[in-house]
């Protein structure tokens, strides 16, 4: 290898410093700092998503050994870390997402979040009422559940599922921004990618859960179950005057009480599939199904191949 001095080293560098300095390569990627606010954290998101997991799930997580005679000093003191947290997030969250033309005051974004940061834990108790929901019909629809501590520790669904239901509850407290990386915070762990703007009802169960998307507008009712690699998805976009993709509308599916949706089945458009209905696994659905429909992709065809042939 040709032998380079430092001078050639100090050079090179300085060219790269100066390239990766220039407006114009990073116009669309860099985020300007403004003196005083936070910025989101993914570090500090994923430690308060596990404070409101020991809150919820009080005695399974974290290092403290639950004692039932103490549990309301024990919810108290995770609830004070839980809104210290989630107040500066959801402060960086507003200040990310302000428009600068109407930027409010600092103090004033301040007091805004939290007052958002109070109403979202005046919501913990419903969210753990309906992830006790989820937990029962993981437990009661999977044989090899052994208990619901068990669907409480192992099962991928169940962190998914837990930061979904966290991330849905600001999403309607117009939090923006915070919701989307604590959802896919789950997504990267897990593979199962669910929209933070989706409507999911209760007993909302998803098997084994890898591969599984659930897009922004979909509508799920109650006692729901998915199978891994599920697709609940959107056709193709409608486009504006400019070419652009028209976004917000309604494009994902509705999916009905009691509907199970086996493996890989992929489910497209703004269409209804009635309610206990079943679809079967690796088909497309792209209208809608009245009420107790069954759709299964047609028999498999057997073929042989001899010395390779045909393969």
């Amino acid at each position: 290898m040709r032998k380079i001095n430092q001078k050639d080293i100090d050079t090179r560098l300085t060219k790269v410093i100066r390239d990766l300095s220039d407006p114009k390569l990073y116009d669309l990627v860099c985020h300007e700092h403004r003196l005083g606010e936070p910025m989101p954290s993914i570090d500090k998101l994923a430690k308060m998503v596990d404070k409101i997991r020991q809150v919820i799930f009080p005695g399974y997580f974290g290092d403290i050994n639950l004692n039932l005679g103490t549990i309301e000093y024990y919810i108290g003191v995770m609830i004070d870390e839980v809104f210290e947290l989630i107040s500066e997030q959801i402060l960086a969250g507003l200040c990310f997402s302000c428009n600068e033309s109407e930027r409010p005051e600092m103090l004033q974004l301040e007091k805004d979040a939290s007052q958002i940061a109070t109403k979202f834990i005046e919501g913990l108790p419903e969210i753990r009422r309906v992830l006790t929901t989820d937990l029962n019909a993981a437990y009661l629809g999977d044989p090899a559940a052994n208990g619901i501590g068990e669907v409480i520790f192992c099962y991928p669904a169940t962190r998914a599922i837990s930061n979904y239901r966290i991330a849905h509850h600001l999403l309607k407290l117009e939090v923006p921004l915070i919701p989307r990386i604590i959802t896919e915070m789950a997504h990267s762990e897990t593979g199962i990618d669910i929209h933070p703007r989706a409507e999911i009802g209760e007993y909302f169960s998803i098997d084994h859960g890898t591969g599984v998307v659930i897009g922004s507008t979909s509508v799920i009712g109650k006692n729901v179950k998915l199978y891994q690699g599920v697709t609940l998805g959107a056709k193709s976009f409608p486009l504006d005057e400019n070419g652009n993709p028209i976004k917000g509308i309604p494009r994902h599916p509705i999916v009905e009480d009691n509907v199970v949706v086996y493996s890989n089945a992929t489910v497209l458009g703004r269409i209804t599939i009635g309610h206990d209905s079943v679809i079967g696994g690796n088909v497309w659905v792209t209208n809608s199904l009245p009420p107790h429909s069954k759709v299964v992709q047609v028999k498999s065809r057997q073929a042989e191949f001899v010395d390779g042939s045909g393969i």
